[in-house]
């Protein structure tokens, strides 16, 4: 028996969806329009690649808004931010364009009606994610997070008639489904989203995680530290048993990954764009991988339109060069 990797298989959808092609594309578009620098609130999205291609083509990112100078042009990352943000934002006089993802502000505009009619929630989530922060900075209070089943016997509402659950978007959707039986043994007649919060990619690319963990000797997940969904990938692929890594990029895989695994299992996170799975492929070939195929999977087709400022003079412009 050889040694090395012999087949590597696609998982199928990976990589960028609709909420970070568009974040990107607010960035890029800014950039042609108004010209160098673009400042950005946080990193647009939560890949090492894409903030380095942007800052290369003029973004400055910042986490503080008194690092940005009055009349600048400043972007909100695709996590969403509160709204004391917002409104700091708005009080500097910024040209504000806001790429938080749709789904994201989808959970916001929810939190918001709710709290009108005198609920309070329970955040599914990650503590010190910009996104939770982001959510939880809607309200001023009345938000609990909680990020493990433990934590909700420790939950004090000030009330239980009008209770509301939100999550994150990006979570494990297994770990989110057993936080929220524990909300619900506690809380029986807590409300739930019509539509669960955890977004159509993050559940895709999970979905086919679990497809792919089974047919392959390890797994590898390109995405980096900071993305909780390419961090939830790698999860998934552990619990269903299959050695899994996640990588930044292909100078991170190691060669005793592969030794004695002949089939590879290969996926992205949300925020990791194509180039990088293409150049992880051929670190594999080198390795000794002979063919590659790419699984059965859900075509996805979500688009999310631009925000109104950012077509170009004449029209909208080509797409611009893209991370695919």
């Amino acid at each position: 028996m050889m040694n090395e990797p012999k087949e590597v298989i696609l998982a199928e959808p990976r990589g960028f969806c609709a909420g970070v092609d568009r974040a990107i594309e607010i960035v890029e578009r800014a950039l042609v329009k108004f010209g160098r620098p673009i400042y950005v609130r946080h990193e647009i999205v939560h890949n090492t690649y894409v903030v380095n291609d942007l800052k290369a083509k003029g973004a400055i990112f910042i986490e503080e808004l008194s690092d940005v100078p009055p009349g600048s042009t400043l972007v909100f990352s695709a996590h969403g931010v509160s709204k004391a943000v917002q409104e700091e934002a708005q009080a500097r006089g910024f040209s504000i364009f806001d790429a938080t993802c749709p789904l994201v502000t989808k959970v916001h505009v929810e939190v918001a009606k709710l709290h009108k009619e005198g609920f309070e929630f329970i955040m599914i989530g990650h503590k010190g994610h910009p996104e939770v922060e982001g959510t939880m900075g809607q309200l001023d209070s009345g938000i609990h997070l909680v990020e493990d089943a433990a934590d909700v016997a420790r939950v004090a509402p000030a009330q239980t008639e009008k209770l509301a659950v939100v999550t994150q978007t990006t979570l494990s959707v297994d770990d989110a489904a057993g936080i929220l039986a524990a909300v619900k043994a506690r809380f029986p007649s807590v409300r739930e989203p019509k539509q669960q919060d955890i977004c159509y990619a993050t559940q895709n690319r999970q979905d086919a995680v679990k497809l792919l963990s089974p047919q392959v000797d390890v797994v590898i997940v390109v995405g980096s530290p900071t993305s909780s969904n390419s961090n939830r990938l790698r999860e998934v692929a552990l619990k269903l048993g299959t050695p899994s890594h996640m990588v930044d990029s292909a100078d991170e895989l190691q060669a005793e990954w592969f030794e004695g695994r002949s089939r590879v299992g290969l996926t992205a996170g949300a925020s990791a764009p194509e180039i990088l799975v293409r150049q992880v492929i051929d670190r594999i070939k080198a390795l000794g991988a002979i063919s590659v195929r790419t699984m059965d999977g859900l075509t996805e087709t979500v688009k999310f339109p631009l925000p109104k400022g950012l077509k170009i003079d004449g029209g909208e412009v080509a797409p611009l060069q893209h991370l695919h």
